[in-house]
């Protein structure tokens, strides 16, 4: 659940630039309880999920029945394991610090035997933390368990049985604000333990969850694990927090004559989000401190939320400098009193509790608050734009005010344009940019637009901003479904430059070649193209790197006793590292490489495959052989995108680990290998071998390795 949907956070007035000197800054937010569920059925024994093609941008339901065998090892190729194989389960599990932290206030809590309530059982470690507690005094007592989503039901199944705990706690798979007394449990519950916080903290449903409850499935005064939750925020400035938010200021350092943001248009494009998950360990040096950490807000757990709440917080300036974004973290407060503790607050933060995970983790970060600047707050000339706001992504709004990039960029399209009359522009991709540059580089150019994932929010933001770009009416034409591009290009006049970044909005946080779905796309659009088209990107490269990753790897790493409980039953489904049966392969996943802790290149970057746009789609392979350059411990490969924008390999755009704006795609290895330079590292390996297949019907990418 987004954080400012749950926390109307009201940053004005919030003054960008702060000093020690100047009246402390109020801090206002207000909680909203708006809710937003999964799709399910009225039969529990039947969910709905969602599946994505990559190569078409299509999504459709897909029914997963109580019968179906997901959850298992047998299963990990299936749709839901492999869902389960990127969430966030495995991270969350190989998090010691969480674990001992609940461990510790559960045995602390659950002292007799009582009714336990666990909501979002997921595995079931807590449930099992509690049966055994009670246990351990004599018996009795009853948990409940309760775990909507079927897939990880039936794993959390699986665990209890080889856990010897099947009869110890009840698994009713059911959201539960469906859970119904005298048929689903027998009597209020005693004890609530619960882990349904992400990096905002009220995210998955906290609060409509716990007023259900708190209403219907607990005694009055619960106990509860955990038992508060506060958040704290401290003003920072920094660069790249500026440049996630702030498209207005950078673009107007560019200087190129392309107006994303016009003057008087300064917010019609805004980040998706206000708050935004991040690392900040890794921007640590680059980060300057404005204030002191502040206390925004308490939450208990032992008692009934409020759907709204206000908090007003003054903050001081301790330093002179332009606040660019609030970071905000987490601190757990497990047990009743106040022993046990556990926090998502960056390194920098010293609480003087023993509260920090001793393990970088990805499954709760620190979120960062964008405040905008004074030019951002004024109102938008709403007789152009009315209500309308386009949401992008953060890495969006900073890549397009990136100067290197949009020159790049502008240096494609016009080589591709020179010497051409009147050309016919298709941008078959959610590129705002490009079909700005193309309209704007010709001006007897004509430009359609596909806009496939904006769809009439393109055409929206198009019209909003033509006048102040000089572009006259009917000059970019927004083509609503591609299945149609025919109706639109005639036999006398086909399409001269097909162009994309390519970029589809809605594939944010996925994998690096699920962009290919241009090649697709400009498969399709075969027969609207003339003889000499000119297919910018002409090609793509599949690059790939070596490295050290013993965070990341850490976290992904197979299970086996968490706290006294059995789980290496969960590591195929979950998609882990390591140890698991020799026809499965763990799964190829999203990361920030330049987020994900300690990290070392091990290898020059190198080429595995080529993709030729100038031809239609087909499947492929390619084979690399890498020497590595650095001495370490091997966790895998970082794979990503290289866009070759033209024919003479002029213009090449970058999406690998040094670049921030672009997820990589992690093949991490089934066991860490030593390797070293030739003669350099005895027992070592020098070399390896890496393959890759790609499947032009599914989208999919299969990697594989061999060292030598």
């Amino acid at each position: 659940m987004n954080f400012l949907r749950r926390f109307k956070t009201l940053l004005l007035p919030f003054p960008a630039q702060v000093s020690p000197t100047r009246r402390p800054t109020p801090f206002l937010t207000r909680i909203d309880s708006s809710l937003g569920r999964a799709m399910s059925s009225e039969s529990t024994q039947r969910i709905f999920q969602l599946k994505f093609d990559p190569l078409t941008g299509e999504s459709q339901w897909v029914v997963i029945e109580e019968t179906d065998d997901a959850g298992g090892e047998e299963s990990f190729g299936g749709s839901s394991a492999s869902f389960l194989a990127t969430t966030s389960y495995l991270d969350m599990l190989n998090d010691s610090a969480r674990n001992r932290a609940f461990r510790e206030a559960i045995d602390k809590t659950v002292t007799k035997p009582c009714h336990v309530l666990d909501i979002g059982s997921g595995t079931g470690l807590l449930s099992m933390m509690a049966a055994r507690a009670m246990s351990s005094d004599g018996g009795g007592g009853t948990v409940t368990a309760c775990e909507s989503y079927l897939p990880m039901a039936k794993l959390m199944r699986k665990v209890l049985h080889v856990n010897g705990m099947g009869r110890n706690v009840n698994l009713i798979n059911k959201r539960s604000d469906e859970l119904q007394m005298g048929v689903d449990i027998p009597s209020r519950a005693d004890v609530l333990v619960s882990e349904i916080l992400d990096s905002e903290l009220l995210g998955e449903g906290l609060i409509p969850s716990l007023q259900h409850a708190h209403d219907n499935l607990l005694v009055e005064n619960p106990l509860t694990v955990p038992y508060r939750a506060t958040t704290y925020g401290q003003l920072v400035e920094s660069s790249f927090i500026q440049e996630l938010h702030d498209l207005g200021n950078k673009e107007g350092q560019v200087l190129d004559g392309i107006h994303l943001v016009p003057n008087g248009l300064s917010t019609i494009i805004r980040p998706k989000s206000q708050q935004y998950p991040l690392h900040c360990d890794s921007l640590s040096e680059e980060i300057r401190l404005l204030s002191e950490p502040f206390k925004i807000f308490e939450f208990d757990f032992w008692r009934r939320p409020e759907s709204h709440g206000e908090a007003k917080v003054v903050v001081e300036a301790i330093d002179d400098g332009r606040a660019n974004g609030l970071v905000s973290w987490w601190v757990l407060q497990l047990d009743r009193e106040g022993t046990i503790f556990y926090s998502t607050a960056p390194k920098w933060i010293d609480l003087q509790l023993n509260a920090r995970a001793s393990n970088w983790c990805d499954h709760w970060k620190q979120c960062v608050w964008f405040i905008p600047e004074t030019n951002e707050i004024r109102q938008c000339d709403s007789s152009v734009t009315g209500d309308f706001h386009l949401l992008l992504p953060p890495e969006r709004v900073a890549i397009y005010g990136d100067s290197k990039w949009r020159s790049a960029m502008l240096r494609a399209v016009q080589n591709a344009l020179k010497g051409r009359v009147q050309p016919l522009c298709l941008v078959a991709d959610d590129s705002l940019f490009l079909t700005l540059v193309a309209t704007c580089l010709s001006e007897t150019s004509r430009v359609m637009s596909l806009f496939p994932g904006l769809r009439d929010m393109g055409s929206q933001y198009v019209q909003a901003i033509a006048k102040a770009n000089g572009i006259t009416a009917g000059r970019i034409e927004v083509v609503k479904d591609k299945r149609n591009i025919d109706r639109h290009v005639s036999d006398q006049k086909k399409v001269d430059l097909l162009i994309g970044e390519p970029y589809f909005h809605g594939n944010e946080g996925m994998l690096p070649w699920q962009n290919l779905r241009f090649w697709n796309d400009r498969t399709m659009l075969d027969s609207v193209l003339s003889k000499d088209a000119d297919i910018l990107p002409c090609k793509a490269l599949l690059k790939a790197c070596a490295m050290s990753l013993p965070d990341l790897w850490n976290s992904r790493r197979s299970l086996t006793t968490i706290e006294g409980f059995e789980h290496s039953i969960a590591n195929s489904t979950l998609g882990a590292c390591g140890e698991l049966p020799a026809a499965h392969e763990g799964p190829l996943l999203p990361f920030f490489i330049w987020q994900c802790g300690e990290i070392k290149k091990l290898s020059e970057a190198f080429t595995i495959m080529e993709f030729d746009f100038t031809k239609p789609i087909t499947s492929c392979n390619g084979k690399a052989e890498v020497r590595f350059v650095e001495p370490g411990i091997c966790h895998g490969y970082v794979l990503w995108i290289d866009w070759v924008m033209d024919a003479s390999n002029s213009v090449v755009i970058s999406t690998g680990p040094d670049e921030r704006w672009w997820k990589q795609g992690v093949k991490l290895l089934a066991k860490p290998a030593m390797v070293g330079i030739d003669g350099g590292n005895p027992g070592g390996f020098c070399s390896s071998v890496v393959e890759a297949e790609f499947d032009s019907s599914t989208g999919e990418l299969l990697v594989k390795n061999e060292f030598f």
